[in-house]
C-alpha cells in the first residue's frame, strides 16, 4: 500500500530521490524539541515567553500532523484507523489544555505532550514499514510546508481532518501570525533567551 500523494512529474532518471528530509526525521526532531520545551515547565517561574513559544510550536506541530501525517498513516497502514482517531481526539484535548496553559496546570500539558510523542512515534514507525523512502521524504516536505502555514495558537474546535483542515488552518495561521507580529509575541524557540537544543 502506498501513501496517497499527488504524482511527481517525470524524472530524468529512474534513481530520482526528492530533496528534503524524511517525515520520520522531521517528526523525531520536532518531538525532541517538544520534550525539551515541556521539560522546562517543571522549573519554577516559567517565563511567559516560554509558554508562548511552547504554545506556538505545539499548535503548528499538531496542525501539520493532522493535515498530512495522520491521514497518510490511516491510508497506508492497515488497521490504524482507530489509533489515528484516538490520536486526533487526544490532540483536540491537548489543544484545549494548551489554551489555558498560562493560568492552568502546566503538568497536565506536559503529560499530554509526552503521551502524544509516544503515540505518534509508534504511528511513524508503522508508516516506515510500508512507505518508500521517496514517499517518506515527500511527506516530510509537506509536513514542513504545512507547519509554516499553520496557526500559532490553539484552535481545538477547527476541523481535524482533510480537506477542511487544509483550508481552515492556513487561514487561521495568517490571522495568528498578524496578531503575533502586532503584539511582538515570540513563536519560535530561537526567540527565547536560552533556546532549547533540538
Amino acid at each position: 500500500m502506498t501513501v496517497p500523494l499527488p504524482p511527481l512529474p517525470p524524472a530524468p532518471d529512474e534513481g530520482y530521490r526528492p530533496g528534503g528530509r524524511s517525515v520520520a526525521d522531521v517528526v523525531a526532531q520536532e518531538h525532541r524539541q517538544l520534550r525539551e520545551l515541556v521539560d522546562r515547565l517543571d522549573e519554577p517561574d516559567v517565563p511567559a515567553e516560554h509558554l508562548a513559544v511552547l504554545t506556538a510550536v505545539l499548535s503548528r506541530h499538531l496542525s501539520a500532523e493532522e493535515q498530512y501525517l495522520l491521514p497518510a498513516v490511516r491510508a497506508a497502514v492497515p488497521g490504524t484507523a482507530e489509533r489515528v482517531d484516538r490520536t486526533l481526539d487526544a490532540d483536540a484535548s491537548l489543544l484545549t489544555a494548551l489554551k489555558g496553559l498560562a493560568d492552568g496546570d502546566a503538568g497536565e500539558v506536559a503529560a499530554r505532550v509526552r503521551r502524544h510523542v509516544a503515540e505518534v512515534d509508534a504511528l511513524v514507525a508503522a508508516l516506515r514499514e510500508v512507505a518508500t523512502e521517496e514517499e517518506l521524504i515527500r511527506l516530510g516536505n509537506r509536513l514542513e510546508i504545512a507547519e509554516e502555514a499553520a496557526p500559532t495558537r490553539p484552535h481545538p474546535d477547527t476541523p481535524a481532518t482533510p480537506p477542511w483542515n487544509r483550508i481552515v488552518e492556513p487561514a487561521l495561521g495568517v490571522v495568528d501570525k498578524v496578531r503575533d507580529a502586532v503584539t511582538g509575541r515570540p513563536t519560535y524557540p530561537a526567540d527565547l533567551p536560552e533556546p532549547p537544543r533540538a
